[in-house]
């Protein structure tokens, strides 16, 4: 066991990085107010819980659980050796983050290791989101509740990019994306519940996909991803991707949701819902129109419907 000075904890708490201590038990010791404020998480939610009780349900990019397989903390406390790495990261509100960890461990006056230490930063492209929402709710493409851009906005994206592919042969791939089950989370649990995990499942999208793709509400529980410079093989990779992450998400239940058909009252016995995708992915060709391809995208994903949903079909 070891403890943190006050004028450390001082110190730490102003850093922008969150910051967290584990003993050798990867009980977390130290929690600072980055760590709050990137997860959502406050520290009296986790300090004194281990982090390997999966809290964070920290991710790779291959959707491996490292909270119980591979976790950075507990080789770094093993082997002594400091580690860096990209890794996805759960937030409270139910999205997923991809952050940026450096571990160390953490030695007493005699060398021997006593805990780790992990620091880690938001590593979403935030800024270039936030110029990009800024842009469209001056030219009211923004979808009101998911804070995506609209489908009036896809529309015009997809336009360009079928311009671009037939002129430059620039590629682009189209994913169809809904969500599964949907209606029985707005029956069981009411609507308010239903728009937390819309704006959940969105930011978890939005928040792992490059800057220069295009992540967009097409209505209801529908969403419409536009992905640039891809062939077959990375566009397939990254439709999986999303779906993992997006499984790997639990939103959080408001105190008193669920209201059953003909406004019944039902009792909560969970505190978070988990949710699936499925997804129909296809390549454009130069041939192809905007309807075309859209037609094309939404057959594929009535496959991964019909085929028992939470997967991904490509043509």
């Amino acid at each position: 066991m070891f403890k943190i000075e006050a004028h450390y904890k001082d110190l730490l708490d102003n850093l922008h990085d969150g910051v967290y201590f584990v003993d050798r038990e990867r009980r977390i010791l130290y929690w600072n107010k980055a760590a709050e404020k990137i997860t959502g998480y406050s520290a009296g939610e986790v300090q004194g819980r281990r982090c390997l009780e999966n809290i964070l349900r920290h991710m790779d990019a291959r959707g491996v659980n490292l909270c119980k397989k591979g976790c950075p903390l507990a080789k770094a406390i093993l082997d002594g050796q400091p580690r860096e790495a990209e890794i996805y990261c759960h937030h409270k509100a139910g999205h997923r983050l991809l952050i940026s960890v450096r571990v160390a461990p953490v030695r007493d006056a005699h060398g021997v290791i006593v805990g780790a230490v992990e620091s880690f930063s938001d590593n979403s492209p935030k800024a270039a989101i936030l110029a990009r929402m800024q842009e469209l709710e001056k030219l009211a493409m923004l979808d009101p509740l998911t804070k995506l851009p609209n489908r009036r906005y896809v529309e015009i994206s997809l336009g360009g990019r079928l311009e671009e592919l037939r002129r430059y042969g620039w590629s682009f791939g189209v994913l169809s994306i809904d969500l599964d089950h949907f209606k029985r989370i707005n029956d069981r649990y009411g609507h308010q519940a239903g728009d937390d995990v819309l704006k959940a499942i969105a930011n978890t999208l939005v928040n792992n996909s490059r800057t220069f793709d295009v992540i967009g509400r097409w209505g209801g529980e529908e969403f419409i991803g536009l992905v640039c410079n891809v062939d077959a093989k990375t566009l397939l990779a990254a439709a999986r991707r999303l779906r993992g992450l997006v499984e790997e998400s639990h939103v959080p239940l408001r105190p008193g949701s669920g209201h059953g058909e003909h406004g019944r009252t039902v009792p909560v016995r969970q505190e978070t819902l988990r949710i699936t995708i499925s997804i129909g992915a296809t390549l454009a060709t130069p041939d192809d129109t905007l309807e075309t391809l859209l037609a094309r995208a939404d057959q594929l994903l009535y496959k991964s419907k019909g085929a028992g949903r939470n997967r991904v079909t490509m043509d």
